[in-house]
């Protein structure tokens, strides 16, 4: 969705920072902080998960909190959801996200089929 969101707006961004600690914001306002939260949201302890909530919240305001943590929300049920009944990933998706998952080395992830 984000890739197709700045092909969209014409925005700039690098995926890579998905991967990459080197890439830093990605182009994206806050990127490192938000993908920060991300990270702690689906760790195991909850200790970074405070501190980078504290930041989050200091740095965009309780709006920007919610809409961040319904995004990850949103996704991991998506994910678990059809990892659980086996939806296999649709010929048409599996070839238009090719490159990106190739150049971000995704399919490294892939679980057993």
């Amino acid at each position: 969705m984000l890739r197709a969101s700045a092909r969209a707006t014409g925005d700039a961004v690098d995926l890579n920072a998905i991967v990459d600690e080197e890439a830093g914001d990605g182009g994206i306002p806050h990127g490192s902080l938000l993908k920060a939260f991300a990270e702690a949201t689906l760790a195991d302890d909850g200790t970074p998960l405070t501190d980078v909530r504290k930041r989050l919240r200091n740095a965009l305001g309780d709006a920007a909190l919610v809409d961040a943590a319904a995004v990850i929300a949103n996704y991991s049920a998506l994910d678990r959801v059809a990892d659980a009944t086996g939806i296999p990933l649709e010929p048409a998706k599996e070839a238009g996200t090719a490159d990106l998952r190739a150049e971000l080395g995704i399919d490294a992830f892939r679980g057993s089929p």
